[in-house]
Order: structure tokens, then sequence, then C-alpha cells
């Protein structure tokens, strides 16, 4: 149960406005205890008067049409014999406070405030439709630099307060200004301006646009630095394949690797995939144990590499599913998978006494569990049949996913017998998922992500505890059983 009491000072009588049916009149303690009791998601409205057509009460129509279903509007007149004694009862002095964005906080009541509404974020040009968009480029005559985000994206958040800080420190020079194209109505907007991710940097000069600024790792000095003299960004150096570096790794192909390991009495091969962030932290003591053991004289193995996404024949046969992957071979034959080897004396150490690894932990996806396991051949097909699912996006390395696994799988547990509802997970190291989860928006792990019918709603940034994860899949089916309940009223 969220009650929020947002107190307003309006100015004349409210019989002379006209106010939304979803809005609900409330003038007995009885009936307010009722509607407490009885909806999931309230917001109470205490004024004394209001002027016909006031903005505010128009203002709370909007916001009961946007949240028909999901939450409960309701309006105690302090100004009127009923209200007042009520008002009165509940120690409510409505003053000149009025909230901010109701419809975000009624669909995520413990979520940060929108940026707009961050008073550190005052000196920031806060831009809401295209149409203000285009304007603010018409009008105005400094230089604009705009950022284009998303109000779930984790770079987007960090680099808030920098953009912040830059907005209060070139006020008055340059305006910069931020704006949410997330939703599908900006898609022609995004396209424009090669929007592909977010935070996307634009910078314009009297309404032109000029160029990107891709500083994310920038502090508010660089920026301001960047905008006293702006320069587009510098062509990236397109990085050269590891198998046409001076390197002392042997580089197979799916050709070469059988006639290579029946020449070796003993090899460590490296399975890669060259977009892959611990690969490529891993190549340099992969190199520099190679520059040893294959160089050596006296050498008790060579070290190996094949890209996985290139000479799929091998990586299929022997079912490489994540990356890196290093498997040991002696004269030809498999003998051990050593995920615990990541460094050049780790590496070595194996080799002059290679032993069988521990027994690996059993995989999450491989324990019993009411959790859903998708893969890129599955996940689109699963999520259409159910009316809610709160997909967990993951890697099986990432410390903050092990902490949430438990959670998650205790919530799924506790509603495995509802149909309509699905707690899943995607492994994105696995295969094709990793595709999956580029295209879902997945920039860091864990990554929670609620859908409708398989279709997109919202990013979950709720609490990573049983609690969170269940009291979110509740709030969903309360407002399914409101519904019902509405229909069997109306007929």
């Amino acid at each position: 149960m969220l009650v929020l009491v947002l107190l307003v000072w309006l100015l004349s009588a409210l019989e002379a406005v006209k106010v939304s049916p979803l809005i609900e009149k409330v003038g007995d303690h009885k009936d307010l205890k009722k509607l407490l009791r009885t909806r999931t998601n309230v917001l109470v409205l205490y004024t004394k008067t209001a002027a016909a057509g006031d903005a505010h009460l128009k203002l709370l129509s909007d916001v009961a049409q946007a949240l028909k279903g999901q939450a409960t509007i309701a309006w105690v007149d302090c100004g009127d014999s009923d209200g007042r004694k009520l008002c009165k009862k509940m120690k409510v002095d409505p003053g000149s406070r009025q909230g901010g964005s109701m419809v975000a906080f009624l669909k995520d009541p413990s979520g940060p405030p929108l940026w707009e509404e961050n008073p550190e974020a005052k000196d920031v040009v806060h831009v809401e439709t295209e149409k203000d968009f285009r304007k603010l480029l018409k009008k105005e005559e400094r230089p604009v630099l705009m950022m284009f985000y998303a109000p779930w994206c984790g770079v987007c958040k960090r680099m808030q307060p920098i953009f912040q800080q830059a907005a209060t420190e070139t006020k008055g020079k340059y305006v910069l200004a931020g704006m949410n194209v997330h939703p599908a109505q900006f898609d022609g907007l995004k396209q424009e301006f090669s929007v592909k991710g977010y935070p996307t940097f634009c910078y314009f000069q009297k309404g032109r646009f000029l160029h990107h600024y891709e500083n994310y790792g920038a502090g508010a000095a660089d920026l301001v630095a960047w905008l006293k003299d702006p320069q587009p960004p510098q062509p990236k150096t397109p990085e050269v394949p590891w198998a046409e570096t001076d390197s002392a790794v042997f580089h197979l192909t799916d050709e070469s690797f059988d006639g290579f390991l029946e020449e070796q009495p003993a090899a460590l091969v490296m399975f890669y995939a060259p977009w892959c962030g611990h690969c490529k932290k891993m190549k340099p003591e992969f190199d520099e144990a190679a520059e040893i053991l294959n160089r050596g004289s006296d050498s008790p193995g060579v070290l190996a590499a094949l890209d996985a996404t290139v000479h799929k024949a091998v990586g299929d046969r022997f079912k490489i599913s994540g990356f890196p992957t290093l498997k040991y071979f002696q004269n030809g034959e498999e003998k051990f998978t050593l995920p615990q080897l990541r460094s050049k004396d780790k590496i070595m150490e194996f080799m002059h006494n290679p032993q069988a690894p521990p027994p690996p932990e059993r995989s999450w996806e491989d324990r019993p569990s009411s959790v859903s396991h998708l893969g890129s051949e599955d996940f689109r097909e699963a999520l259409k049949k159910k009316r809610h699912a709160l997909v967990m996006f993951y890697a099986p390395w990432c410390p903050h996913c092990k902490s949430a696994v438990p959670h998650f799988t205790a919530a799924a547990e506790l509603f495995k017998e509802d149909r309509k509802i699905v707690y899943a997970a995607v492994d994105c190291t696995k295969g094709l998922n990793h595709d999956v989860c580029k295209q879902e928006g997945v920039e860091g792990y864990p990554t929670f992500s609620y859908y409708h019918y398989g279709k997109f709603v919202e990013k979950y940034n709720g609490d990573r505890g049983e609690a969170g994860f269940t009291g979110f899949m509740r709030s969903l089916r309360g407002r399914d059983q409101e519904k019902v309940g509405k229909k069997k009223e109306e007929l």
C-alpha cells in the first residue's frame, strides 16, 4: 500500500471545475479508509478551492488518464463541510506546494526523481518534445550541446552530474540540454542524428548539427574544455585482428586445427571472440606466456588460439558457448577445460604441471528451479505467451548477478503456479544470446527488464532482493485484479 498526500493551494470554487470521472472525490473518512484498503497505488489530493479550468486539476486529470488501471487518484475538498471534517481528522492543511512528475512517481515510487526534477540540474535545459527541440535550435544563438539519453541507462546516470556541473560552469555562454529519446515516438529523431546508443551527445551551432562528442570517460573540466574548442571525434583506428599481430601464439583455423594438434605433444588452446572484453584482457597474458613456451627449446607445450566467431566448425564441435574458453590437448586429444587460467603465471604453472581442474560448479541453468532460461532461439516466442515477464540478463562470472540469483529464483518459485507470469533469465555470454542482449539494450550485468506479452515495457530498477522481485510482480497482479473488478462492476 502506498499513499502520497499531495497538498495544493487552489483559488476558487471547485464546483465550477470539470473534474475527470477517473478522479474519485472522497468526503467521508470511512470512504477514504475503504479506498486505501482496496487499492494498491493511491495518490490523495487535498485542496481548498480551485478556479474553473485550473491547471492543477487538468494535470491530475491527465495523470489519472495516463495511469488508468495502474493507480488511483483521489480528491478531498477541504473547502466543503464534509471535506473540512475529513481534512481536520487527517490533520491536513493544504499548502502552496505541488508534486513533480506524478506519472513517473506512481509507476516507480521507490525510484530516483526524474532528471528534470533534480534541483542540481537547474542549469540544464530539459526538452520534452521534438517541437521544443526544433524550437530551441531555431531560436538559440549560443552553441548547444544536446544529451540524448534514456532514464534507465547506467552510463547516462553517471554522466548526468558531470553534464550538470559543466552546464553551471558555462552558463550564459553555451546551452547544455537533455532529452529522453527512448520512447518510440523519437525514432525518427534518433535516426536523423545517429543516436545508436545512450547517451549520445550532439553539438549544434546556430541550429546546425556539427558533430558528436564521444568522450564518455570525461569529467566536467574535460567537457568544458571541449566546448571551448569543439572538435569532431577522431576516426577510430580499426583494431588489427589478433591473428595478424606479431604474436607468438599459434593462430588456428577450421582447416589447420586437427593437423596442428596432432603434431603437438601438448597444447593449450584459447577459443575467443574479438568483441569479448575478457578475451581482450587475457590476450597480453596469453601472448607473454606464448613468448616463453612457443619459442623455448625445452617447452612443456605450446599455446594456440582460434577465433570461434569465424571458424565456427571447430567451435561447434567443441560446444564453445562462452568466451574465452581454454582447452588442453595431448597428442590431438582433448583432456581438460580450464576456466581458472587467466594470468601468465597460472598458465605457465599449469603447462609445467598439467592437472585436472576441480569439478565445475553447476551452472544456474543446470540447477532445478522455476526460472525459465531462454536463449536466442526461444526468447521472443516464450515471452509472447506471458502477461507479465521479468527477465534477468546476466553473465555467469558477474558478482552482482550471483548475489541476485537466489532471490530471483525464490521469487520465481513463489509464482510458479501462475501461468500468466514468468521469471526468465538469459546468459548473455552464451552463443548467440549476445545478440539478443545487445538488441534489448543490455549495457551491464545484471539488467532486469519487464515485458508484457513479449513487448518491452520498462527496466526494473527496484530492490534486488526477494521482496523487491515479488513485490513488483504482486503490484502487477493487483492491477490485473482491479481491472477485472471494474469490468464486473460495469456489467
